[in-house]
């Protein structure tokens, strides 16, 4: 139904509801039955058994079943029981990594859909008669919101008022200025949407200005869900990282192929049977592609992802994870990232002493009576709700009433006390307030402003002292108000200015800041131990500003403080110039803070930006990590960013970026383990078949070594705890490939150390048991275990007995596993269709100690600096 072209007292009728009261809980739940919940339809979400048959769209997977059915009508026209084994395990083996992949599917989109539920919309809206923020998705037809600059619109909705109101509806109309709204106005029927000045739509966002609505239409009703309902489809993006496996997985495919066309050729030059070579030829492409590697990666992020979001960091798309790990500059605001957003009272001065004192819990008497003054003369008060201090009010003025209450004097008592009354209140003109509070019996104005405003109006005190401290403390960023006060005889019926702020005493000055966070410090000098180059931009003053950045190690000597007309005053080359020497920008405006972005990005930096406003949205979308408030922040700065900060804490993205990194080398473990591996096992099959024209192994030990060694302990491997020194290196440059400074030619040298060892396995095997049963055994017990203590090779470049043998529970559970399986088809009678047998004792260590081998190299690597460490990084 059209509401457009209908007055506001029509629309009320229709939807039956009151601009004033809005709706009350009956009809809200009456409504949410009858409508539903107000957010678009997602596509269907594929069920288990979908994801299970999505599992057998891989190549490899194919050509491995397609053997299966050979193999299996082999065995049926050669009425051969045994030969039934092998087809049997291949799908055994071939469902379990089906199985596999829809369980880490599906944990990944657990993990995903939850931080969906945490990043929800909220919506003020007016129901019984009083204002409630409510998820957006709750909203019904009827409900009265109120709307202000920041906030996503979350239905459509007709106004019904507003003030200098103006829509970004650029998704809905492609008009790129926002679109100007008049509650008042008078839309004709058949207008088109762009006309609709008195209408919102869902989806678009408030720019400016304030006004409330009558909500029409929500979900797929809404403008925006017609649209969505034509897409009818989400799409599913691969994150850069995913994209690059992917690519790998092709050409490993490719080279696998190739390598089992040669052993088909050649085994068939030698009289190998056709079969066993085809099995063992396409076992062996299946082996040489790790095809659990992409689901892999998507289980180690959104594992990354949820841990962040239990530590204040919600990141809101997967590549960001790795984007994180990659950020070398952080570009942060003040106010409440890294101070604490709380004016606090930290030094006062009363007339007639020698200096300042620092505000504590039990202050000279001289003070407390200046605290009592303050506060009698405040608007503000302090609030104690759940065992917390809640400041309503200018933050100056509860600065005050705080030091003054946690002195013992509460401000109820105060005014209970020494009664208000009369007041004048503060104006920007004179720049001060006065009260007039009956103390002791007496009358007497209490004034309090800036010193400047109240030095012509005083009678009394050592305003030449009082200067002197006031600049002092103005230039370590402190806020400085004077307190003076004098007796009267009545209180005027009318008071003035004239008749009560002259030939005043003055009482002293009272200095507050917002303080910077006590961990804000620390995470600093972490950001400069890992390299990361600190930047504060703020739009407070740039003194205020400087002092902050030097307290927490941002501004350091030679570093520069700039303001925004300073930066608007250089071109983009002195920019470029200056930019590694400037810490802090001050005054800065939206325009300001993209031209810091991009200038620190032609620099080749990974850029991560904080933002909380409307204005802050173009940067936090131009930066390669936007990283929005989520306290402070509007809705419009949390749709531009990458990540969302719940506690809006610098401290957080420093954690978030430390996580970043961790993630990031997990996954590169992941991929370091499982390519070296792989390599190993096509260099055993293919040298063998060149030398001996025969393979060590038949396609079911390949395919058992596959599972026992890629699946579990990768799987840990990607849960390994951050290093403690992650934060100790730089971090990696912007273009840098995973296999970058050498890691992809020790993946390949560590995949022929797995092959040479196999290789002399089973040729040590022909020479002791003198059987080919007894070699392959040697040869598989090699191999496969020798893989299994590769992972924890992998899990640092730093000595096993420095990271500890047991600080990964999940890996060493993984390889007992992986060690019992191997036990399995060996010791048990499983061991005669795998064409396995019981060694004896003495050849069952010599293969045993092979593959332990690995360890011992890795061990000797590490030790002599073969594998090296990243250097700890301070600018």
């Amino acid at each position: 139904m059209k509401f457009y072209d209908q007055s506001v007292p029509d629309v009320e009728r229709c939807l039956d509801t009151n601009i004033h009261t809005g709706l009350d809980t009956t009809q809200v739940k009456q409504r949410q039955e009858k409508y539903g919940p107000n957010k678009l339809k997602e596509a269907k979400q594929k069920s288990s058994f979908a994801r299970f048959v999505d599992q057998f769209k891989d190549p490899m997977i194919i050509i491995l079943l397609i053997a299966a059915a050979i193999s299996f009508g082999i065995a049926i026209f050669e009425k051969d029981p045994e030969g039934f084994f092998e087809p049997v395990l291949i799908l055994v083996i071939v469902i379990l990594n089906a199985l596999m992949g829809v369980v880490q599917e599906s944990k990944a989109e657990a993990a995903l859909n939850a931080l969906k539920q945490m990043t929800t919309p909220q919506a003020r809206v007016i129901r019984n008669g009083k204002e409630e923020i409510v998820p957006s998705q709750d909203l019904v037809p009827g409900d009265i919101i109120k709307l202000e600059a920041g906030d996503f619109v979350p239905a459509d909705a007709r106004l019904f008022q507003s003030v200098s109101l103006k829509s970004e509806e650029a998704a809905l109309t492609g008009e790129s200025v926002p679109a100007e709204k008049d509650a008042g106005a008078i839309v004709k029927d058949g207008a088109p949407l762009g006309d609709r000045v008195d209408m919102v739509y869902s989806g678009c966002s408030i720019t400016y200005g304030t006004g409330q609505a009558i909500v029409c239409a929500i979900g797929m009703d809404t403008e925006m869900g017609k649209i969505a309902g034509l897409l009818n489809s989400e799409e599913k993006s691969q994150t850069p990282l995913q994209l690059k496996l992917a690519q790998l997985g092709k050409y490993l495919g490719f080279l696998a192929i190739g390598c089992c066309a040669i052993i088909f050729v050649v085994g068939l030059l030698n009289g190998l049977p056709p079969m066993e070579l085809f099995l063992t030829s396409v076992s062996l492409a299946v082996a040489a592609i790790p095809e659990g590697l992409p689901a892999i990666v998507t289980i180690v992020l959104s594992i990354g992802v949820t841990k962040l979001a239990k530590q204040n960091a919600i990141i809101r798309n997967l590549p960001a994870v790795e984007t994180l790990g990659s950020a070398s500059i952080i570009c942060s605001d003040k106010t409440g990232t890294l101070t604490q957003n709380k004016m606090t009272l930290v030094k006062a001065w009363a007339d007639g002493d020698e200096d300042v004192v620092d505000i504590t819990t039990d202050d000279p008497k001289e003070i407390k009576r200046l605290l009592q003054l303050g506060t009698l003369c405040s608007d503000g008060s302090i609030l104690i709700e759940d065992g917390q201090e809640k400041s309503v009010g200018d933050p100056t003025e509860t600065s005050i009433v705080s030091a003054a209450m946690k002195n013992g004097m509460t401000k109820e008592a105060l005014n209970q006390m020494y009664p208000r009354l009369a007041e004048l209140p503060f104006d920007s003109d004179r720049k001060l307030m006065s009260t007039i509070n009956k103390m002791d019996g007496q009358l007497v104005v209490i004034t309090k402003g800036a010193l400047d405003s109240m030095i012509p109006r005083l009678k009394s005190g050592d305003v030449k002292k009082a200067k002197e401290l006031n600049e002092a403390m103005s230039k370590n960023a402190l806020r400085v108000l004077a307190i003076a006060s004098k007796p009267i005889d009545e209180v005027p019926k009318n008071p003035t200015s004239e008749q009560l702020e002259n030939d005043l005493n003055l009482e002293g000055l009272v200095a507050m800041i917002d303080p910077a966070r006590p961990e804000a410090k620390e995470a600093v000098k972490v950001c400069r131990k890992a390299g990361i180059r600190p930047v504060m931009i703020t739009g407070d003053h740039v003194i205020t500003a400087s002092a902050i950045a030097k307290e927490l190690g941002i501004l350091r000597d030679g570093d520069k403080a700039i303001t925004g007309v300073e930066l608007d005053a250089m071109s983009d080359d002195e920019l470029d110039h200056d930019i590694e020497n400037i810490s802090v920008y001050a005054r800065v405006s939206p325009e300001n803070k993209i031209r810091i972005v991009k200038g620190w990005q032609r620099k080749n930096q990974v850029v991560a930006m904080t933002g909380d406003g409307v204005n802050d949205a173009p940067a936090l979308k131009a930066a390669d990590i936007g990283c929005a408030m989520g306290i402070t922040g509007t809705e419009v700065a949390k749709g531009a960013a990458d990540m969302i900060l719940t506690d809006d804490n610098f401290a957080t993205i420093v954690f978030a970026v430390r996580e970043g990194r961790g993630i990031f080398s997990n996954l590169k473990k992941v991929i370091g383990y499982l390519l070296g591996t792989n390599i190993g096992e096509v260099l055993v099959v293919f040298v063998s078949m060149l030398l001996w024209h025969k393979s060590p192994f038949v396609s079911m030990q390949l395919l058992w070594i596959n599972l026992v060694t890629d699946s579990l302990p990768a799987i840990a491997l990607g849960m390994e705890p951050v290093e403690k020194d992650v934060m100790n290196h730089k971090p990696k440059a912007k273009n840098e490939g995973i296999f970058a400074n050498g890691f992809g030619a020790r993946i390949i040298l560590q995949g022929v150390m797995f092959g040479g060892l196999a290789l002399l396995s089973f040729y040590l095997g022909q020479q002791l048991t003198h059987t080919e049963r007894g070699a392959e055994t040697m040869a598989f017990i090699t191999l496969a275990l020798s893989q299994v203590i590769q992972a924890f090779n992998m899990r640092s470049e730093h000595s096993l007995f420095k990271t500890g043998f047991f600080t990964n529970k999940k890996l060493n559970m993984a390889a007992l596993v992986s060690f019992a399986l191997v036990a399995l088809v060996i010791f048990t009678p499983l061991n005669i269709p795998f064409n396995l047998e019981i060694l004896p004792w003495g050849d069952f260590f010599i293969a045993l100690g092979l593959a332990f081998v690995p360890f011992v190299v890795m061990e000797c690597s590490k030790a002599f600096g073969l594998i090296k460490h990243s250097k700890s990084y301070d600018e």
